[in-house]
């Protein structure tokens, strides 16, 4: 089809640009929601397309764009560059919960929604859960007692005893307080704002934070990575730990001072240190968190649940519905968030 006749047909078409892979997982149920959205297709090999047939890029004119991890990739063919300059652009569903990177920047200019993704909080607060409690219950000790065939009844400290620090308290920090309040234990956030959160039994800001450490059998960081936020779990912040805590950095890894924590961990403060992100990714082979007895490694996996890519999908879905209708948009993003790491 030539791109005069496609352009003829619409002269002044509501445009959804998207990456082939993107599209390709939600075209039926995109089709369905919105017959009427002209959906310009960026192909792996770099050329465009719209309803099936090839267009040329001066068609481009964009009022919504769906930024997945495949717009980061090669075959999106500077993707990313396009959606951030484009004049048109009005609304930008970003598909995963972090803001902060200096190339989404462009994106805080007046006039452009941003909304981003809360489908891995689920995952995420799982993760941060499970290695937790892994870690307040001897499991580690029950499971050397078994190897060495020794009958030892030795006690455990419950979880209802316990007292958690949330620091952040957006979507990853609301779910993980859903999860550990079902064991009892006592929620503690760090908020922008000391307002009222029926999850938590305490709410403070990061001017309170180092009389709330001390108090914390185990500290999440679950917040943004920006200016105020840099290095915040630095050698000050180990220092005021409890003894024999846990420490969990889902957040990013420019949060944690990383040799401070080396030195914190000899000192026993924090004594376990769980950590998903770091300040280089991926983590070099020679770096020390590999091999320290008192550290769990993974590689930036946390929110790699089974369920957050559909759940992504379906929020993106949700959002276009709501945006077509002109209603409030899920997971708003402030403008002076976007890009704040830079």
């Amino acid at each position: 089809m030539h791109v005069g006749a496609v352009m003829s047909a619409k002269p002044n078409p509501r445009q959804l640009f998207v990456v082939r892979a993107a599209y390709d997982r939600i075209s039926e149920r995109l089709e369905e929601l919105a017959p009427d959205l002209d959906i310009v297709v960026q192909e792996p090999h770099g050329g465009l397309s719209l309803r099936g047939h090839p267009v040329d890029r001066g068609i481009l004119a964009p009022e919504i764009s769906w930024l997945t991890v495949d717009s980061f990739a090669k075959s999106a063919h500077g993707y990313l560059g396009v959606i951030t300059q484009a004049p048109t652009l009005k609304w930008v569903q970003i598909a995963f919960a972090g803001v902060e990177f200096p190339v989404l920047k462009p994106l805080a200019r007046p006039g452009i929604i941003v909304t981003n993704s809360s489908a891995s909080a689920p995952a995420i607060a799982e993760y941060v859960t499970i290695h937790a409690l892994s870690l307040l219950h001897p499991i580690a000790q029950q499971a050397a007692h078994q190897r060495a065939r020794r009958w030892e009844r030795g006690g455990f400290r419950e979880i209802t005893q316990t007292r958690w620090l949330i620091v952040g308290f957006g979507s990853i920090g609301r779910e993980i307080a859903k999860r550990v309040k079902a064991f009892g234990a006592i929620i503690e956030v760090i908020r922008r704002a000391p307002e009222g959160e029926g999850l938590a039994d305490g709410v403070s800001t990061l001017a309170d934070l180092p009389s709330r450490l001390p108090q914390a059998d185990v500290v999440v960081l679950a917040c943004a990575l920006n200016e105020e936020t840099r290095n915040l779990a630095d050698a000050s912040f180990f220092a005021a730990m409890r003894p024999g805590s846990i420490l969990v950095n889902i957040g990013r890894g420019g949060l944690v001072d990383e040799d401070a924590l080396r030195s914190a961990l000899d000192n026993d403060r924090p004594a376990h240190a769980v950590l998903d992100v770091f300040k280089t990714e991926p983590l070099p082979p020679e770096s020390w968190f590999w091999d320290h007895p008192k550290v769990r490694v993974t590689a930036h996996a946390s929110n790699r649940g089974e369920l957050s890519g559909p759940r992504g999908e379906a929020l993106f879905l949700n959002n276009l519905d709501r945006y077509l209708k002109g209603e409030a948009l899920i997971d708003r993003v402030r403008s002076e968030d976007i890009g704040a790491a830079g």
